[in-house]
């Protein structure tokens, strides 16, 4: 029976292109599960969108002068094309400043307040008399006062992960005005009451302790142990208003709103299709299975604080029924991802951005290499000789050489066509059977999110084909035994129909192509497009999948001897060695932005 898969994936801040360290965090790993559900004939809903309404847009805004609006806009446009080149195959990319995302924020806001889990609290601020204005959190840098970093943001410590209060920052300093003197000043603020959710939160993530990665369990139990109520409400004039009187000098704050983007977007997914409660299918169905992909640095938000708010929700939009919202059935976080052995910096261009590695190279030699390399348990390393290493050494010599070598020959040798041949050897039907081995251990791979494991057991497939044929040399013993030879020729072109399939999540480009010169037609995923939707008296654009059912499910292959075929192509483009130092090059220097061209 087909499950409900929601595949809800993390909030890009709109304030600069994304990177490598973006990809292999969560967009990638989200992408391949979501191909893979949909293989196997699952109802998959995949979403997310542009967070447009964090300080990091109003603090790169400032920098430009320009407003928060242009630059989140600026940069929407450039994830849409980003992720379209790259194959990241979302049902809905919007953003956070849609009318759907503010009113089901405010309703958020309203209903929580009604059920008692809001409360105002005076909140102590730094305030800047230069600017006559509290100060939002990223706009404050400091000392961390549990690792001692000194060059921690106010809302979060990039060297230890915690989260901070700006105010206990040892020498707290203004990001824009370093000897601006910033003050403690109290202001009136509501605070989610998240120490009423500690019980059923710790039961909620001890019940997923089995399936859960030990490292999001550990951190989860150790920061949920401990809630207590947290501002939702902060002095700026970017973001969601607070549907109350005498709140118009404040906005909802970024982690309070944004993660609700995954139900937020689901509506607006149902609605742009015509079937506005399409969505209930994920959100109010016991059976379903929401995954939240992220980055480690987002584990305690779609952890703890995410689940709180949809247990105080209930019944939300569900005609009075007050049936629970689903809460995420795994987060499957991933750690980071260092370039060629440091630490990403956007500050000193130490990245790998997305735009420009997707000009340069093709979009499955990328992600082949990023999962390789993905940092699914700890802390991984994106090295160009690696990429050069990868490219070269597995992707283009194991799988893309084996494509080439055998359909070329069966299409020269055998008149355009698979060989027609009687019964197969026992060494034959063993290789047929090994491969078709790996739809169950390669699937049962993907369903746990060993996404880097999945893709090594497949790799491992291809190799085994690679070694069949070295013994069963079929270019040799065409010579005297043409009926052999194709038997040989043939268990190769069933076992790469195998293979195409099993890699289509991890290479969805080449795949479609081994797919066309395997003689078939027809997509195996539909199209990703850009779209205009239309809300009042605004309009913006997402990045849509079409829908069409994957052509090439997940199951064994049907490719029939004497089955047509098309003349191959090379799949992957040989890369020189230069690529090494060149690459290594651009790191730390100044970067322009060119536009993206698909």
């Amino acid at each position: 029976m087909a499950k409900y898969i929601h595949v809800s994936v993390a909030w890009p801040y709109s304030n600069g292109d994304l990177h490598v360290g973006h990809l292999a965090g969560a967009y990638l790993p989200a992408d391949i599960f979501a191909r893979y559900h949909r293989l196997k004939g699952n109802h998959v809903l995949m979403v997310s969108g542009s967070d447009s309404h964090g300080t990091p847009i109003m603090v790169e805004a400032n920098k430009r002068g320009i407003t928060p609006l242009q630059l989140f806009e600026q940069y929407h446009e450039r994830f849409l094309l980003t992720q379209q080149k790259v194959g990241i195959s979302y049902d809905l990319f919007t953003h956070t400043d849609t009318e759907n995302h503010h009113k089901i924020a405010q309703d958020f806001f309203t209903l929580l307040l009604e059920r008692g889990h809001l409360r105002v609290e005076k909140q102590t601020l730094l305030y800047s008399e230069l600017d006559q204005r509290f100060l939002p959190d990223r706009f404050v840098e400091g000392e961390c006062y549990i690792c001692g970093y000194k060059e921690a943001r106010g809302d979060q410590c990039d060297n230890c992960g915690n989260l901070m209060d700006a105010t206990k920052l040892i020498n707290p300093r203004s990001k824009e005005n370093p000897d601006d003197k910033l003050i403690p000043r109290d202001s009136d603020h509501y605070f989610l009451a998240l120490e009423q959710f500690i019980e059923h939160i710790v039961a909620y993530i001890n019940s997923h302790a089995g399936h859960w990665r030990p490292n999001v369990v550990n951190f989860s139990l150790n920061f949920a142990k401990d809630l207590r109520g947290r501002p939702i409400t902060r002095d700026i004039d970017w973001g969601i208003a607070i549907p109350l009187e005498g709140w118009s000098g404040k906005k909802m704050y970024v982690w309070f709103e944004a993660v609700m983007g995954y139900f937020t977007a689901s509506v607006e997914w149902a609605n742009n299709i015509g079937k506005p409660d399409e969505w209930k299918k994920w959100w109010y169905n016991p059976d379903a299975e929401i995954y939240n992909f992220i980055g480690k640095d987002n584990i305690p938000f779609h952890t703890v604080i995410w689940q709180a708010e949809l247990l105080g929700v209930n019944g939300l939009y569900n005609d009075g029924d007050t049936t629970p919202l689903q809460l995420p059935y795994d987060v499957p976080a991933n750690e980071f991802m260092n370039i060629e052995g440091k630490q990403f910096s956007k500050s000193r261009n130490w990245a790998i951005w997305l735009p420009d590695v997707l000009d340069r190279y093709q979009a499955d030699a990328v992600r082949f290499y990023v999962t390789r390399t993905m940092p699914e348990t700890h802390d991984s390393d994106f090295s160009w000789e690696g990429f050069f290493s990868s490219t070269n050494n597995e992707l283009l010599a194991a799988w893309g050489n084996l494509v080439n070598r055998v359909t070329g020959f069966s299409y020269k040798r055998y008149n355009g066509a698979a060989p027609v041949v009687d019964q197969l050897l026992e060494i034959d039907e063993a290789l047929i059977a090994k491969i078709e081995g790996g739809f169950e251990t390669v699937g049962g791979l993907i369903e746990r999110v060993k996404l880097r494991e999945a893709l090594k057991e497949a790799m491992s497939l291809v190799r085994d084909v690679n070694a069949y044929l070295d013994e069963r040399k079929p270019w040799t013993t065409i010579k005297e035994d043409v009926n052999d030879a194709g038997r040989a020729i043939y268990t190769a072109l069933r076992a790469i129909d195998n293979l195409k399939t099993l890699l289509a999540p991890f290479l969805p480009f080449s795949s479609q192509q081994v797919h066309e010169i395997l003689g078939y037609d027809g997509q195996l995923f539909g199209d990703l497009k850009i779209e205009e939707f239309h809300e009042g008296q605004r309009s913006h654009k997402a990045l849509v999948y079409d829908g069409t059912p994957a052509i090439g499910k997940w199951e064994k292959s049907q490719f029939a001897q004497g089955q047509p075929l098309r003349e191959p192509q090379p799949l992957f483009v040989k890369l020189d060695d230069s690529i090494i130092e060149t690459e290594r090059a651009y790191l730390g220097q100044p970067r322009d932005e060119k536009p993206i061209v698909l």
